[in-house]
């Protein structure tokens, strides 16, 4: 071994010991005669130093070596002169009398700071990864991602549940987002798809009678990116037999509480148990599936008032079935006219044709665009639905319903960052259940799953299948923290008729049914238990805990905004005779 200890583990108890330590030189510092260097590995730092009277060879075998040189070092550990200790650091008693260097490989001066924070553009950091990752902040991610899969294991793995892996290569079979497929050699013109999930595979486990399967599995869907997306990306994905929806959001909530107790105890965990919301009751508190909990500012609903209102866009939206909503935004009363054009700018981003306000003024006033048309008495319920205050400011907007849910929901999240609302430090689980089990789409004039097509709907509403599916719902659960949606699951279908029933009400013909899923099918013939699961997403679940701002932060070697590896020049053009070995022939 290059060394007898690490970097990091080195404190008072090691005075006096002869020790060997190996890794990066992480700063430099020259007093003459004598060289301090703060020695850096995996495990922390330590202060080296060098002295030209006492060990002249080492001092000297120094003088070139610069930040980021991989050496080899062999000395004393002593104790550091009084006034000169660290207690910030682990490592901040001692210090390592350096008697022996040896250089084990110098390094050019590298593209990015690796000894202090600064901002550097993102692209750079990303096309020198191996060495951004030698960063604090990157090593305590990749430390936590560590931390959270292996809990997750040793959880699951006491409750009896076993990780079994499925193919990476296997059956396009659209679920919501474009496959990456690959090309066969052996069987020319066809095409394996790169898993978008294990959902199929894992059902199959159940048939099988595992009964209790998870795997921290990689999936793969090729959909426009942003800051919560990669296109490759890790799941707990997680299956059980014999059990109903509150089994699985019971496990699931219980892992996750007691892994933030334990991997992450500095957060605070908002509530426990975790608040439970229906679809329809989250989309009119909140404005969106996957809302922010930790702070208030929740819609209220005026479209019971607005038909007799005498605002005249309020009551022409109300009369062709749209919704009057608003939120409060205290404190924001004395925004000036050019911050209530941005928000409205903002909100128009939705579809919103324009935002409506009353600012209630810290001395009593109020300015409005549209309180001039209401009588005392109507403008008096405003205010008091809305709870409102001196120094308020009071946001509507008149639209169809999913405009103004989507409008408000965002603007609502928009001003609780400005408003400093949304504490990192806390953690705001809840789950979103009762959604729709089929959603209409207008332009294929067709009914979709809103989940995916092997969730099943919930038992007392089958009946709706054949009178008005719309109005049933299915036995999905959606996972929510901090405004983001970290996981998804359902109960599925086990029953090969019901399946076979779901996919003539979505549209695919008993042949494309049978072409796509007849695997599926079949096996439902051979004694299928009722069986369910989820996928919490370990990419989104480590970035909120890291206090990160999107998911490449977390991932070793991810891909930058346009789906590119930027380090290793990937996707890249291939030979004429791959693609010629692979039968294909490129029109572009």
């Amino acid at each position: 071994m290059y060394k007898t200890h690490t970097c990091g583990e080195l404190n008072a108890a090691h005075i006096g010991q002869k020790i060997t330590l190996a890794g990066w030189v992480h700063r430099r510092r020259d007093h003459g005669g004598v060289t301090f260097m703060d020695l850096r590995d995996r495990f922390g730092l330590v202060q080296i130093v060098t002295n030209a009277d006492l060990f002249p060879e080492a001092h000297q075998a120094m003088i070139p070596v610069r930040a980021e040189w991989v050496i080899q070092v062999e000395g004393l550990v002593r104790e550091r002169p009084e006034g000169m200790k660290n207690l910030e650091i682990s490592t901040g008693e001692i210090e390592v009398e350096v008697q022996v260097v040896r250089i084990l490989n110098p390094a050019k001066t590298p593209p990015i700071y690796i000894n202090k924070e600064e901002e550097i553009d993102e692209q750079v950091r990303l096309r020198y990864r191996y060495l951004d990752l030698r960063t604090e902040r990157m090593r305590g991610n990749l430390v936590l991602r560590h931390k959270v899969i292996k809990f997750i294991r040793d959880y699951l793995d006491g409750r009896d549940f076993l990780e079994v892996e499925t193919p990476i290569l296997f059956k396009t079979t659209p679920e919501g987002a474009r496959d990456y497929l690959v090309p066969s050699r052996v069987h020319p013109g066809e095409f394996y798809a790169l898993p978008q999930s294990p959902q199929q595979l894992k059902q199959l486990l159940m048939v099988a009678g595992i009964e209790r399967y998870f795997q921290i599995a990689r999936c793969f869907r090729d959909e426009d990116q942003r800051g919560d997306r990669q296109p490759e990306f890790t799941q707990l994905d997680l299956e059980m037999s014999f059990v109903e929806r509150e089994d699985i959001m019971t496990l699931i909530e219980d892992m996750l509480t007691n892994l933030v107790e334990q991997v992450v105890p500095e957060k605070k965990l908002m509530q426990s148990p975790w608040p439970r919301f229906t679809y329809d009751e989250v989309l009119a508190r909140f404005g969106k599936d996957n809302p922010d909990v930790r702070f208030g500012m929740e819609l209220v609903d005026f479209t019971d008032l607005a038909a007799a209102s005498g605002f005249r866009v309020f009551e022409s939206v109300a009369a062709e079935g749209g919704h009057v909503r608003a939120i409060n935004a205290r404190g924001l009363g004395n925004y000036s006219r050019k911050q209530l054009d941005e928000l409205a700018e903002f909100v128009g981003q939705y579809g919103a044709k324009g935002l409506a306000y009353i600012a209630l003024t810290a001395a009593g006033e109020q300015r409005s665009s549209f309180t001039k048309f209401l009588s005392e008495e109507m403008l008096a319920t405003l205010i008091e639905r809305l709870d409102a205050q001196p120094g308020d400011l009071l946001l509507f907007v008149a639209a169809a319903p999913a405009v103004v849910f989507e409008s408000l929901g965002r603007l609502r999240e928009h001003l609780g960052d400005r408003l400093e609302l949304r504490d990192p430090d806390v953690l705001g689980f809840c789950w979103v259940i009762d959604f729709p089990f089929v959603m209409w789409n207008e332009d294929e004039q067709r009914w979709d799953p809103s989940h995916h097509l092997f969730t099943s709907p919930m038992p007392e509403d089958l009946p709706l299948l054949d009178t008005d599916p719309g109005k049933a719902r299915g036995q999905q659960y959606d996972m929510v923290l901090n405004g983001y949606e970290v996981g998804g699951g359902s109960i599925r279908i086990h029953n090969r008729d019901l399946q076979a029933k779901v996919f003539s009400l979505i549209g695919l013909s008993d042949e494309v049914a049978q072409e796509r899923f007849g695997h599926m099918l079949e096996a439902f013939e051979y004694g299928t238990p009722p069986h369910g699961g989820i996928a919490p997403g370990i990419d989104r679940i480590c970035m909120i805990l890291a206090g990160e701002p999107n998911i490449r932060e977390v991932i070793a070697f991810p891909k930058n905004q346009n789906a590119r590896d930027v380090m290793g020049s990937a996707p890249s053009p291939v030979e004429a005779a791959q693609l010629k070995e692979l039968h294909i022939d490129l029109d572009i």
